[in-house]
C-alpha cells in the first residue's frame, strides 16, 4: 500500500501562515554568516522561511523576524537586495 507522503508544512515569518515547505522561498544565514535566498532550500546554514512575495518579506522586516529566526542583525541593505531578488525572481 502506498500511503500518500507528509507535505513538510514551515511557517512563513512575514505572514506567521503555515505553509508547504515547497511553496516558500527561504532565506538562510550561511556558517559564514552571509545571508542569501535558498531556492532549492538545501544550503547549509540556517534558515527562516518566507513566501515568494516582496510584501511578506518587507513585514518581516518591519518586524526583524528574520533577524530573530535567524539569530543575527540584518542589515537593510540585505533586505533591500532580497526583496530586489524575489521582484526578480533569480533562480539560485
Amino acid at each position: 500500500m502506498n500511503r500518500p507522503r507528509k507535505i513538510p508544512m514551515r511557517q512563513c515569518v512575514g505572514c506567521r501562515e503555515m505553509k508547504p515547505k515547497k511553496d516558500l522561498v527561504r532565506v538562510v544565514r550561511s556558517p559564514q554568516g552571509e545571508i542569501s535566498l535558498d531556492a532549492r532550500g538545501k544550503a547549509p546554514g540556517r534558515g527562516a522561511y518566507v513566501c515568494p512575495d516582496a510584501a511578506c518579506l518587507k513585514k518581516a522586516a518591519k518586524a526583524r523576524a528574520l533577524d530573530r529566526a535567524l539569530d543575527t542583525q540584518i542589515p537593510q541593505e540585505v533586505y533591500d537586495q532580497l526583496v530586489r531578488q524575489m521582484e526578480g525572481k533569480t533562480d539560485g
